[in-house]
């Protein structure tokens, strides 16, 4: 897919990997989408009386799903979530939905899966207990065919998260993912069953491999066999011949594999994600009964504990972001499109590798990473036993973990942007070696039992002070993976250089790239963090973490330039000037001692202006980030000088005696200019900038359509302006959205952690000078306006139009 695919573009192409679509006639297998017309009550009826089907719930609200209640907040600084979970609120809400079967086949089966509910769920059908599931971040299914009858069912859902604190982030709250019907015949391929590899790959040839585990919940044995049909990129096909057959006897499960040479094989890779599809196919007596499609991708990655990571038999470092699962404004219930922009934000940055922190994301965001071409490392726990919270996944561990990372493993195995799980998050159990070691020998074990293909890491925590190097904890792991305290892990290869390493979580600070830009061996580094989270908040009245490249609207902070000075291999230049000194990184961020005050995570060292408050003679400093060999600097086109590249990676600085007018940064790269920057004082406001774009000051696409599918939303920001166009770095002034036409505004938003404004509200201030309005269309055709207000200056409109979503061409089952 290329880069240069705008936003819109790819989430609209992308919107099928979510909703599951009804099958073509011939297909023995049944997916349906269950995700409109919930009724939901943020409360909790006595003795449970909200599961029956007799109970009346015509005053709740009708929602669709995904629906993440506690993103309507309102914050609270007493709120019991407190700092860690952003002052958002808690406690039990419910879900109930109808399910309409005009008639019952007596040979199928039907199941409910849900991609997670956040959390500690309960399901029901029909008034009977389905069962419990405490995890938020992991799928998981019930089959309702004992429970169903023909016509009207009633299935219904509480979650609860009101034992509080339970996270060290924003959570989210209710079934914030998307839930599916399933219904397949009694034999079939068991849920997650079908399993998909290349066991050698070059350029010439590569061997496919395709294994599905066959599940008999009849009766009577069956007798079947595996065939396989494989869909390239470009949409041709190819059949596998059939494996031998089986005898399965009842209420058993069997594996059975087929197996091809494919030539020429089309590969995935970072910048050419070709992805393939197979659909494998069950038969009995020579027809179809069930199948499975399962998307994947063809290519070969290992890590070398001397050079680093290789993909395809190409070195790459790994330049990795941390990603928690709310992104701002619409908390964890994300349309693709969001997470479309976010990504095609952090690329542009020079990011290929994103850390699912510190939890199983939901599928369709692996569906993302496949088809944007980004490396994944699929993490499954912020805690084993010993906990971070009264009320976090402590108390599950040892009855769940096992399970879930089991399920995660079988339903994620088949994303070729997976090259690592990881087993935890700075496990608090590693200074106990003789709990902590069999806990992470099962996980490495469930890993390997379940994918073989990938390896298992983890993110130690202070492994020099539990000894993790030297007790055998850190050798079970397949590559080694450290937060911060880069000389340690690299001091840990250099004891015993057979050992793979990966920076697992590292802070934006110059020497922690430097030491993975000098160090082979030290294969990459997932920042912390790419973008802005809510949650791990510090203190009030912030709700949030501002440790990110980007805002939580995906726009850049000034050091998201640094990075891709050094990550980007694009030519770039940026300027960035100084007001505060950057604060230094805690050695363990989140770890702080006990009696030491909390810290501020909300600052802003750097401005992307040439505004500055004070306007009278005074000095500034100023920063440039390049990739260049040199660099000029201009002020109202009176040359300050030309400075070379810092091999330390230390920026390029300049003492400039401040005049109002344009401050231009000139890159050169062997005499040629490569790259240019300019910022300009800004006057008074006089306008509003309106515009789809990720730049805040391009124009829109043209012909910009929305469709009515939940995943395809688009960022509209509004800016203020001066005469000449220069944005102005207001803080005030509140930007009010109306629409008109088929579209609605799903939230407000401008970056501000500190700014409490509600989501859902149409009024936002501007931060930096921009607000932004989130829309959906809510019908297939049409024309779209949104119009943005502020006092003192004209109001702004946009037009879109509405149009039909694409149908699904690929989907989900379990």
């Amino acid at each position: 897919m290329p880069r240069t695919l705008s936003v819109l573009a790819l989430a609209a192409s992308l919107s099928c990997t979510t909703f599951a679509a009804k099958p073509a006639p011939t297909s023995p297998r049944s997916i349906q989408a269950f995700d409109t017309d919930w009724r939901f009550s943020q409360s909790d009826p006595a003795d449970l009386e909200a599961k029956s089907p007799a109970f009346i719930d015509r005053q709740w609200q009708t929602v669709t799903l995904p629906h993440d209640w506690a993103i309507s907040g309102p914050v609270s600084q007493t709120a019991p979530s407190g700092p860690a979970g952003g002052f958002f609120p808690t406690g039990v809400a419910w879900y109930r939905k109808t399910l309409d079967l005009p008639k019952l086949d007596p040979t199928r089966r039907t199941y409910i899966v849900f991609d997670g509910v956040m959390a500690n769920s309960d399901v029901y059908c029909n008034g009977a207990f389905l069962g419990h599931h405490p995890y938020g971040y992991t799928s998981f299914y019930y089959d309702l065919t004992p429970h169903l009858h023909a016509g009207i069912n009633f299935i219904a859902v509480r979650a609860d998260n009101s034992r509080q604190p339970a996270s060290r982030w924003y959570p989210g709250a209710g079934i914030n993912r998307h839930v599916r019907v399933v219904t397949t015949a009694a034999v079939h391929i068991a849920p997650w069953g079908t399993f998909v590899t290349t066991p050698k790959v070059s350029g010439d040839q590569a061997t496919i491999h395709i294994r599905a585990t066959a599940a008999n919940d009849s009766d009577s044995p069956a007798t079947i066999t595996l065939s396989a049909d494989l869909t390239s990129p470009s949409g041709t096909h190819s059949l596998i011949a059939a494996s031998r057959p089986a005898t399965l006897a009842p209420h058993t499960t069997q594996d059975l594999d087929v197996e091809t040479t494919l030539p020429h094989p089309d590969r995935w890779d970072l910048d050419h994600p070709a992805l393939y599809t197979a659909t494998a196919t069950l038969q009995a007596n020579n027809k179809p009964i069930d199948d499975e499609q399962v998307p994947f991708g063809i290519r070969e990655f290992h890590f070398d504990p001397n050079q680093g990571f290789f993909l395809n038999g190409t070195h790459h470092k790994i330049y990795g972001a941390a990603l928690h699962t709310d992104v701002g404004a619409l908390g964890t219930a994300v349309p693709l499109a969001a997470w479309a922009r976010r990504l095609t934000a952090l690329r542009a940055l020079g990011v290929n590798a994103i850390r699912t922190a510190h939890n199983p994301p939901a599928p369709e965001f692996l569906d993302l990473c496949d088809r944007m071409g980004f490396l994944v490392m699929d993490e499954m726990f912020d805690a084993w036993t010993v906990a971070k919270n009264p009320y976090d996944y402590h108390l599950y561990f040892k009855e769940w973990s096992l399970r879930d990372t089991a399920d995660t493993v079988r339903r994620d195995r088949n994303h070729p942007s997976i090259i690592l799980y990881s087993a935890g998050n700075e496990i608090h159990d590693t200074p106990h070696p003789d709990i902590a070691i069999p806990i992470l020998k099962s996980l490495v074990d469930t890993f390997h039992q379940y994918d073989p293909t990938r390896p298992v890491t983890q993110a130690l925590f202070r492994p020099n002070v539990s000894h993790d190097y030297d007790n055998g904890l850190a050798d079970l792991l397949d590559v080694i993976g450290q937060n911060y305290r880069e000389n340690e892990i690299l001091k840990a290869h250099a004891d015993k250089p057979t050992r793979s390493i990966v920076g697992t979580e590292n802070t934006h600070d110059r020497n922690q790239w430097v030491a993975m830009r000098d160090h082979a061996e030290y294969s990459g580094q997932f920042l912390w963090t790419g973008i802005d989270y809510l949650g791990e908040a510090g203190k009030w009245p912030a709700i949030g973490s501002g440790s990110g490249l980007l805002l939580t609207t995906s726009l850049p902070r000034a050091r998201a330039y640094e990075r891709q000075s050094w990550w980007s291999e694009t030519p770039m230049v940026r300027i960035a000037r100084r007001v505060a000194i950057t604060q230094k990184s805690p050695t363990d961020p989140g770890y702080e001692a006990p009696n030491a005050p909390a810290p501020t995570r909300f600052t802003q060292p750097l401005v992307l202006d040439w505004t500055p408050a004070n306007s009278s003679p005074h000095t500034e400093n100023i920063e440039v980030y390049t990739n260049a060999e040199e660099v000029e600097l201009l002020l109202n086109e009176t040359s300050l000088g030309t400075q070379k590249l810092h091999p330390d990676a230390t920026p390029i600085t300049f003492q400039v005696p401040y005049a109002p007018g344009v401050l231009k940064a000139v890159a050169r790269t062997a005499g040629r200019v490569v790259a240019e920057d300019t910022l300009r004082t800004a006057g008074k406001p006089t306008r509003i900038l309106l515009t789809t774009a990720l730049n805040p000051l391009a124009p829109s696409p043209k012909d910009q359509t929305l469709t009515p599918d939940w995943n395809d939303i688009t960022y509209v920001s509004a800016t203020l302006v001066d005469a000449a166009g220069t944005p102005v770095p207001d803080t005030t002034t509140v930007v009010h959205f109306t629409t008109a036409g088929p579209a609605t505004i799903l939230a407000t938003d401008n970056g501000n952690l500190l700014d409490h404004e509600p989501f859902q509200s149409p009024d936002h201030a501007v931060y930096n000078g921009t607000a932004l309005a989130l829309l959906r269309a809510t019908a297939p055709i049409g024309t779209i306006t949104i119009t943005a207000s502020a006092p003192g200056v004209p109001p702004a409109t946009l037009t879109l139009k509405a149009t039909t979503a694409k149908q699904p061409t690929s989907q989900h089952s379990f």
